[in-house]
């Protein structure tokens, strides 16, 4: 399953016991994990609910392993954006970057979306996370899925490091900087990885990493955080990016960070002899702080994480930004009538700010700078279309709800016939007062449905149909 100058690369690595332990996790059944989604519900709510059988993830507080028997990506609960599956490893750098909300959090290379819908998790909705893809059908795809999981706080972006470092300058509190890699980490669970895997391609990523690295750096504020990660076991690539970014910029160090049982240290030596770049600059001191995570000691495939952090100085401040210009809840008729009607509380959009692009309305998130020069695929929380005299939610309010926040919920269970058919885009038989309702499975919102007489006319878009 791996290539041979791989091979014989891990085997100088490792001694040969643990390359034997090594070579013999490929072939084993590689372990999967969801994470539950907080900005849904309760931890414990859920772990009531589910009828998976899950054991918790160390390093990740949402993260769980479920059994093969379980189909979570099948199940009702998936569509309403109640967890994200993720490989577990996976889940240790945003966990290690430790967001906080109202802070401003860049994700450089965001998709698919697991590291920034969990970085989005610990914001709770508070603060600005600017998500970023280069390739425009996997920013798509990365749009796609901070929506399911509804994330209200968001800008996603297509561009390059260059262009959004050009954009925003030093502006960022902390930054996620999952690299693109040679993949190593990967052979197990993906087999064109190995069969793209090349020596030459090594190096090409790792040159590619330190590009991507030094407009990061520049984006990074005094004093704040960046965690750098990738999935692959080559010294280049990691050890080496680290100490080549902190011998260019030796304001950057590696913080010292809890490591859990299978997690082991950053090695030096291997930087000195597997590295394929000739700058004469030696490993920094430290490099044993930095992560890797191996598939024969833990549950989960190969990672690599690095903390680090950047020294406060009076001399480099936040690039001022100008705002975005947005109008008021009062400005929005037609959403001030849907929201008394369908609405708890209007208090909280009351404070808000949005933005208005033709018909489209969108909550605008905390510090939002001006948009133009970004190709931008979401703006924030879309919350519907003004049509004549009358406002249309969109599905992606519908899944950032939760069922107090609206009037009329029409709950259903996950195993029923009726959440089937709601899926599938069906009407439902129901009763009560006509208007909007929230449809949610097990209390979780999942989409809008609208009562006229005694059915339930479905607003679940037609492209999620199942």
């Amino acid at each position: 399953m791996i290539p041979k100058e791989f091979g014989e690369r891990m085997k100088k690595m490792l001694p040969q016991e643990e390359y034997e332990a090594f070579i013999q996790s490929y072939d084993k059944e590689r372990y999967q994990s969801l994470r539950f989604n907080p900005l849904k519900g309760e931890r414990e709510n859920f772990l009531q609910k589910t009828p998976f059988h899950l054991q918790p993830v160390p390093w990740e507080e949402n993260g769980f392993y479920y059994e093969k028997e379980d189909f979570p990506g099948k199940h009702p609960y998936h569509e309403a954006g109640v967890y994200y599956i993720q490989e577990p490893s996976a889940m240790a750098p945003a966990a290690y970057l430790e967001a906080e909300p109202g802070e401003r959090v860049l994700d450089l290379c965001g998709a698919p979306g697991g590291k920034s819908t969990q970085i989005a998790a610990s914001m709770q909705g508070r603060g600005l996370l600017v998500s970023n893809e280069i390739h425009p059908a996997r920013a798509k795809i990365l749009s796609e899925n901070m929506e399911r999981m509804g994330i209200k706080n968001a800008l996603v972006v297509n561009e390059t490091p260059q262009n959004l470092r050009k954009f925003f300058g030093c502006f960022f509190h902390r930054i996620m900087v999952d690299a693109p890699c040679s993949g190593e980490g990967l052979f197990r669970k993906q087999e064109d990885a190995y069969q793209e895997w090349s020596l030459d391609n090594v190096k090409m990523c790792g040159e590619r990493q330190d590009e991507i690295l030094e407009e990061a750096y520049q984006m990074l504020l005094p004093g704040g955080r960046m965690v750098y990660s990738t999935c692959t076991f080559a010294p280049d690539e990691n050890e080496g990016s680290i100490s080549r970014l902190i011998y260019n910029h030796p304001d950057m160090s590696l913080v010292e960070v809890k490591k859990y049982p299978g997690m082991g240290d950053g090695n030096a030596s291997w930087f000195d002899d597997f590295a394929t770049h000739d700058k004469g600059e030696n490993p920094v001191e430290g490099i044993e702080r930095t992560i890797r995570l191996w598939p024969h000691k833990l549950h989960g495939e190969g990672h690599f994480v690095a903390v680090l952090e950047k020294q406060s100085s009076e001399d480099e401040t936040a690039r001022e930004l100008k705002p975005e210009k947005t109008v008021s809840f009062k400005e929005l008729k037609e959403l001030q009538a849907f929201a008394k009607e369908t609405l708890t509380d209007t208090k909280t959009l009351e404070k808000e700010r949005f933005l208005l692009f033709g018909e489209q309305v969108y909550l605008a998130p905390e510090e939002l700078p001006r948009l133009k020069g970004l190709k931008v695929l979401r703006p924030g929380l879309h919350l519907g279309t003004l049509k004549k005299n009358r406002f249309e939610p969109s599905h992606a309010w519908a899944l950032a709800l939760r069922p107090e926040q609206v009037k009329n919920c029409w709950d259903l269970s996950w195993n029923s016939q009726e959440i089937g058919d709601y899926l599938k885009g069906q009407t439902i038989n129901a009763a009560g007062e006509k208007g909007w309702y929230l449809i949610c499975v097990d209390g979780y919102s999942v989409g809008w449905g609208k009562l006229v007489g005694t059915t339930m006319k479905n607003h679940y878009p037609k492209g999620l149909r199942k």
